[in-house]
């Protein structure tokens, strides 16, 4: 058993009697809640020692790094579990499985799966049977040379948790572990309920959020007993403390007090009954109670003084509510604009939008729908609508809203307006008519409309806003989830940088913190942030440099395949070849641009996304490189992430302090040369 400690955040505010109200009280966020993810104190790897190991370039080596290879592209084709095997019966017979948490769209599915799997791969060196299904990667992958499909597998068992105590929050821990338990078993039983391609449910009871899930090559018995093992082992060794998820390799259950998994109209919803009335709290109840020994008019002077005095907590209450933003913005101004003067109505934009009509629909993310609208004027918009069931949406809603009523800039998206009426969460932004870059670069027909000078002035375009961000608004802001599809392109293809509900905002002088949250998108994110939660300016730099890559290539991070090389390590093995201009759109070879320039923004690509976040540039020295040529770069190390089944296999990090000799350092640094240094700022 592996016992591991993780740790959730305060819960929001309630009114039931068994929770506590906490709050985190921020002097920048002062509205919103920081919602933190799992980060997991050991590796996420389990590799088994079950004494059939195997050597290096044996026979199973071989058809198990063929095996986890193959899963990412077949797990997403097929729905979200993939179970398959390879190589003749006997000793070097590989078999593997892949599965996807229930609410994973098809290309994160994909991503986490390729990640997981080459995780896998590195991690354990010679084991015949592993697994990984833990921390904030939702997904498993498991080999193993016994046959896996059908086997309910009990062990290894392990465990994460909260170490803070239940009784932190919860005042009648009675109720609490009845609702708790009316909750994992409900859950449990809709899990194992379902079909052979999905075996996944959720749950909500009050603040209580739970999550289970088995392979769905299961038999409804062996799911059921699967997931009531991990409640029984939660309960024996847990339940005092607030949250944690126990798993073995057939099945998963997690819980926590903040919702950290998408809401459906199927997830299970239980709620408290009302506690018993007291004679002397609830006057309302004493009435009831002996209705036959008072009068009416006694009644009345009882209940009329308190059905107003409870109308008029009510009237306050939904008072505060609505104008909790007004009240404590209002008064702010920026630029000279006051955000009172950024209020819409909610009946304007439902016009504007045809009540949110699905022809209007722009797009779709995690946290909420984009729609085009048009107001009578003839002025046009975008209107990004949270979806209420989200946890985090209005914590999103409120942290975009912060920010961008404060930056101005010609490549960021500007925000219009905003509305928070009835359960609307509603922001307006200018549209921006050519959608998003993703759509034209990863198209085949499109992308034939961006030639190289477009790209480049989209690069330079992104640098500029990055820039801005960074160093020169009045906040310091990292974005945390810069790709491709949060870039807008107006009518003249200029870059726009958009979508800050994970933004982060620093003090003036600070560059570097540690979170909890693991907030954006998989393959963008920086090594150091996914595995430590160190979060720096330069974990923008990383995505920038991953988007320079995807934007020459035209191919996106996580479909890009060359012979068995990601598109970072087949960008860098060209780079040490010479060839670094294999890299380059097919679109773009021959005459259709500056080779120089290509090569360049190639050099500063790879520059972005070293392994060491220390020895990234600045986006000031990146926009400088950008914009003279005249200045002379370094050269880069390897990048973070590289696959281990390409020609080049390096580790994932390397200290700063490495020597050459070092094991964990680059081998390829020792013969690197520096150019020279860059220009300072």
């Amino acid at each position: 058993m592996v016992m591991k400690f993780f740790i959730t955040p305060c819960i929001h505010q309630n009114h039931h009697p068994y929770l506590k109200t906490m709050y985190l009280n921020n002097l920048v966020f002062a509205f919103f809640l920081v919602i933190i993810l799992v980060i997991s104190l050991t590796n996420a790897q389990t590799c088994l020692e079950t004494g059939n190991n195997f050597t290096t370039n044996s026979p199973f080596a071989r058809n198990r790094n063929l095996i986890l290879t193959s899963l990412p592209a077949n797990v997403s084709k097929d729905g979200g579990f993939f179970n398959t095997s390879i190589g003749e019966d006997g000793p070097n017979r590989v078999y593997a499985q892949a599965l996807c948490r229930g609410d994973l769209s098809g290309e994160d599915c994909l991503v986490y799966v390729n990640f997981t799997a080459h995780q896998l791969l590195s991690s354990c060196k010679n084991q015949t049977e592993a697994f990984s299904w833990d921390g904030d990667i939702p997904c498993l992958v498991r080999y193993s040379d016994k046959s896996l499909f059908g086997v309910l597998a009990l062990e290894p068992i392990q465990e994460a948790i909260n170490p803070n105590a239940i009784t932190d929050v919860a005042s009648n821990l009675t109720l609490f572990f009845e609702l708790w338990g009316e909750l994992m078993e409900a859950v449990a039983k809709k899990a194992s309920m379902g079909s052979s391609k999905l075996k996944y449910a959720t749950g909500v009871a009050e603040e209580i959020q739970a999550l289970m899930q088995c392979t769905p090559d299961l038999f409804e018995s062996n799911c059921l007993t699967c997931l009531r093992t991990l409640i029984r082992r939660y309960t024996e060794c847990c339940r005092t403390y607030q949250g944690g998820y126990v798993e073995t390799p057939s099945c998963r259950m997690r819980w926590d007090l903040y919702t950290f998994f998408s809401p459906t109209a199927d997830t299970v919803r239980l709620s408290l009954s009302s506690p018993p009335p007291d004679s002397i709290d609830n006057p309302l109840a004493t009435i009831k109670d002996n209705k036959e020994s008072i009068s009416s008019k006694t009644i009345a002077i009882i209940v009329v003084p308190v059905i107003v005095f409870v109308a008029i907590v009510a009237a306050v209450f939904v008072l505060r509510r609505k104008t909790k933003l007004s009240k404590q913005d209002m008064n702010n101004k920026d630029n000279g604009l006051e955000l009172e003067s950024l209020l819409f109505q909610l009946k304007s934009v439902i016009k504007a939008t045809n009540n949110f009509s699905h022809d209007n629909m722009l797009g779709q993310g995690g946290f909420g729908a984009v729609y085009k609208g048009r107001f009578d004027d003839g002025q046009e918009i975008a209107v990004k609508r949270l979806f209420n069931e989200s946890g985090e949406g209005d914590d999103e809603f409120k942290n975009e809203v912060m920010l961008m009523a404060r930056l101005q800039h010609r490549n960021l998206v500007r925000l219009k307006g905003f509305c928070l009426e009835r359960k609307e969460r509603l922001l307006i932004f200018e549209f921006v008519p050519n959608s998003s870059l993703d759509h034209f670069l990863f198209d085949p027909n499109k992308r034939l409309l961006i030639d190289w000078d477009t790209r480049y002035k989209i690069i330079t375009g992104i640098a500029r806003g990055l820039l801005y961000l960074h160093e020169d608004s009045r906040y310091r802001i990292i974005h945390r989830d810069l790709k491709a599809s949060n870039i807008l392109l107006d009518e003249e293809m200029n870059p726009k940088i958009s979508d800050f509900g994970m933004a982060r905002l620093f003090k003036a002088d600070q560059t570097r913190d540690n979170t909890r949250r693991v907030a954006g998108t998989f393959g963008y994110m920086a090594p150091e942030y996914i595995k430590r939660g160190k979060l720096s300016l330069k974990s923008d730099v990383y995505s920038f440099g991953v988007l320079i890559l995807e934007i020459i290539s035209g191919d996106k991070i996580s479909h890009f395949h060359n012979n068995g090389a990601d598109l970072l390590t087949y960008a860098w093995r060209n780079w040490r070849e010479g060839t670094s201009l294999n890299l380059v759109d097919e679109y773009l070879r021959g005459n259709r641009g500056s080779r120089s320039e290509m090569t360049r923004c190639i050099h500063i690509g790879l520059l972005c996304v070293q392994a060491n976040d220390e020895t990234r540039p600045s986006m000031n020295s990146v926009l400088l490189m950008l914009s003279d040529t005249s200045i002379s770069m370094l050269m880069p190390s390897a990048p973070a992430f590289m696959n281990p089944n390409s020609a080049i296999i390096v580790q994932s990090e390397t200290p700063a302090s490495a020597s050459p000799n070092d094991n964990n350092s680059d081998r390829f640094t020792r013969n690197e040369v520096t150019v020279s240094t860059l220009v300072p700022r």
